[in-house]
Order: structure tokens, then sequence, then C-alpha cells
């Protein structure tokens, strides 16, 4: 069965993928192993080195890196904002690694004569699994520190946006310490499962029920798997807060990329004082944004990229008008030059019977429900199967942090939505199903890719049974 490549904007298929044969797949990852001893004894400085010069060629390879993006996703603002991410990211690891990997005398034993010295070995192959809503950025984000950790990386971007990948390896082409260690390459679920069985390590985004397929066949080859997943972010607007402020984040942090985005604020919990003058303002500002048509870059909300989200979306709406609640503004899917697309729906009379409360939607879809108090606003937050990150809005500092301290998240933006998409120094952990293994923010993102070594020195001068 081959998988055709869609236009989301036209809804053509324009080509069949391209995916490696098993034996191409070895070979590509037996090559970057018998590259990545040459690597990993480089310096971190001069990885760092390696790392600024790709940074140099993916600035200069923007406009063709944004075509590509926008191509693949039918969206402008966000591929921009995908490139410039990427160009962060390499020069805050090219700065922080050397620093990070930099060894330090061990400690002190309880064994007289005998010390600790300490060495990170990094994995041979590091394997990334990632997913469509975001290619570039979410192809790279755990590939840049595993190189500059010393690893070799073949990453397998989703099936649903394959056209970045040429012109991203372009770049990648130009700098001869990297060409040798990272191979980005096509391929759908087949080819997925197969790099898992090449790989020492694994990071993998995706959704909660390919995770836990992907988590299980790391388990079967016996290697790391960093898990990455779903999430249904909660937003907690809390009375006496600054509603315009509150409601311009929310609204952009439910709808930006359409609001295709694992961190996307997917539902809403306003203190009962203040719920009626949000739920104005935000339609009010949902209904000024528009579709991107006719041009990527002529609106605010670009096309759904994957048709089978969109049936998600679709059915979730379906069951939440089912149930009893009103769309003050949106509501509905719509094909429109064969492309689809979803209006920024904002939506009221909603409950946790529904699935657009409970289940991850992945559109820019805002329901919107009243609390009776911040402790039952913090109830709702926190009754989810998810725990990503999340949003809080309060009168002042204190409360909304004695809030946030209160919800089982990894990440929680304090006045503010979605910061984890642009702030990658919090070191977090997912909750509950939204993920599994270390940090991909903060320091800790560099060290799920190296090993600790412990040398055990004896500095005595004669051997001797340490217990004599």
């Amino acid at each position: 069965m081959t998988y055709q490549v869609r236009d989301p904007r036209t809804g053509l298929l324009e080509r069949e993928l391209r995916p490696p044969s098993p034996a191409e797949l070895a070979e590509t990852a037996a090559g970057l192993r018998a590259a990545q001893p040459a690597w990993a004894a480089l310096t971190a400085e001069a990885r760092a080195a390696a790392l600024l010069a790709w940074r140099k060629e993916i600035s200069a390879a923007e406009s063709i890196l944004v075509s590509a993006l926008t191509a693949d996703t039918g969206r402008y603002a966000e591929s921009v904002m995908e490139v410039r991410s990427v160009l962060g990211m390499l020069e805050r690891w090219a700065g922080q690694a050397p620093k990070l990997l930099a060894t330090s005398p061990g400690p002190a034993t309880t064994v007289p004569g005998v010390e600790v010295c300490q060495s990170l070995v990094p994995y041979q192959l590091t394997g990334v699994i990632s997913p469509w809503n975001f290619p570039l950025l979410l192809g790279l984000i755990d590939a840049i520190p595993a190189l500059a950790a010393g690893s070799a990386v073949i990453v397998k971007p989703s099936e649903v946006t394959p056209r970045f990948i040429g012109p991203v390896m372009d770049t990648v082409q130009r700098v001869p310490l990297l060409a040798k260690t990272l191979a980005i390459v096509e391929g759908d679920g087949a080819t997925g499962a197969e790099l898992i069985e090449l790989v020492d390590v694994l990071a993998f985004t995706g959704s909660v029920p390919t995770g836990r397929a992907v988590g299980a066949a790391a388990a079967e080859a016996f290697i790391p798997a960093f898990l990455e997943l779903g999430g249904k972010d909660p937003a907690i607007v809390l009375a006496g807060s600054d509603l315009e402020r509150a409601s311009s984040a929310i609204l952009w942090g439910a709808t930006a990329n359409a609001g295709q985005s694992c961190l996307s604020i997917e539902r809403v919990y306003v203190e009962e004082p203040a719920y009626e003058r949000f739920v104005d303002l935000l339609t009010a500002k949902a209904e000024r944004l528009r579709l991107a048509r006719p041009g990527p870059a002529d609106g605010q909300i670009g096309p759904l990229i994957d048709p089978a989200q969109a049936l998600i979306i679709e059915r979730h709406l379906a069951d939440a008008f089912a149930k009893g609640a009103v769309a003050r503004c949106g509501g509905a899917v719509e094909t429109l030059d064969g492309g689809l697309w979803c209006k920024p729906t904002v939506l009221i009379e909603v409950d946790h019977g529904m699935l657009v409360m409970t289940e991850e939607t992945f559109g820019p879809i805002v329901p919107v429900m009243p609390a009776s108090d911040a402790r039952h606003a913090v109830e709702l937050a926190n009754d989810s199967a998810f725990g990503l990150s999340a949003a809080v809005f309060g009168p002042d500092l204190e409360a909304a942090r004695t809030v946030a301290a209160r919800l089982q998240a990894g990440a929680v933006s304090v006045n503010d939505a979605a910061l984890t998409a642009f702030v990658h120094e919090g070191t977090k952990n997912s909750f509950k199903l939204s993920g599994l293994g270390g940090s991909r923010m903060g320091p800790a993102s560099l060290f799920r890719f190296v090993r600790h070594q412990a040398h055990l020195v004896n500095r005595s001068p004669a051997h001797a049974p340490w217990w004599h």
C-alpha cells in the first residue's frame, strides 16, 4: 500500500511517499553508526561550531524552508516561526552544551584512596519520530541536543508533511561534519517501526495511542524511549484577572496553527463573576480572525493539515451539539477549494460529559465552562487523562501561582498561554498520559542522549583490599 502526499489547501494528491526500503534504511543507519565515533571524539566546542555552521546555512535558506513548510502545512506565519525557532535552538545548544558536558572532579568516596571520575558516553545512534503539525521544529527539537551530546541521529518525520526534508537536508550537506551524522528520511508507520529496531535510543512525538505502541516496541527492542504525547491543555481565569489580556492570550493559544498543537488551549474554566464578560470578549476577538485564504498569508487560521484529524474535530463538535453545547461563533469543518478549514469556534454550555472537554481535539475549538471558585476550576482542570501543560490568569501573581502549583501539568504559563512553544529553558515532565521519560526542555534535555560512566580510580601507592 502506498501513501499519497496531499496538498492541505487544495486536497489534491501530489505524489507518492518515497520511503526507503528496509535494506536502505538499515544501510543509512549503519553509515551513521560508522561516522558517529569520529563525531563523538570531537570536543563539545567543535560540535557546537558545526551546529552554528548549520545555523548559518538554515538562515541562508530560510525562504526555501518556509516555502516547503507552507506547502506541507498550508500555513505561513507558523512556518516562519518554525524556522526561526530552529535557529534559536541551534544557537542555544551551541552555547550551552559545552558547559553542560564539561566534566568536573568526582565525589569523594568512603573508600580510602579511591576517587570517582565521571564520563558521559553518548548513545551511538538516536532515532527521532516526529509528527505533522510542526514538521521542522518537532523533527529537530530532539535531534539538535542529541547531536550536541555526540550522538548520530536519524529522523523519520510524518508521512503527511515530507516536503521539507529535501531542503533541510540540503543545508545539512553543506556542513561536512554533520552530513555523515544526521539523516532525515521519508516514511510512514512501517518505516518508523523499522527504525526502532535500528537505533539505541528513541524520541517520539505524537498521539497517545501511537505512543503506547512505540513505547511497547522500544521496550521489546530494549532501548529507552522518550515519549511526548497528546494534551488537553486547560486554562483557568480567576475573577479579577485582566480579561482583555486573558481573552487575547487564550484565543492565540487555542487557535495558533489552527489549534493543531499538543499544547493548544483546549478547555477554559472561568470563575463565575468573570464568565460572561470573558466569553463576550473571546467571541468578539475570535470572530475577527480570518481564514488564510486565498493565500497562506491572507489570514490567521490555516487549513486542517490531516483529513483524519478533521474527522475527529467533526465528531467532537457533533457530540457536543447533541449534548447541548452552543457555538457562539464558528462550529463547523468546511471544505473550501478542496481544503478542509475550521473557523475559530467558541463553545458554551459544555461539560465533562462531552468529548470536546475530555479528548484531544487538535483544532481551533475553545470550549468555555464556568467554575464556582478557584478550587472548582482546579478540580475541573485536573479531571483529565492528560497533563502536558496549562495556563492560569489571576488578579495578581501570587493568586495565579498558587493555582498553578495545584495543577497536574508539566508546564504552566502564568498570565499567558502556550509559552512552552517558545520558552524551552524550563525543565518539565509530562504528567499522566501526556508523556513518559526525561524532559525535552531545559538543560536536562541534553542528558537524555548520554549515559553516565564512572571511572573508579585507586590512587593508593600499593594495592590492598579496601576493607583492611
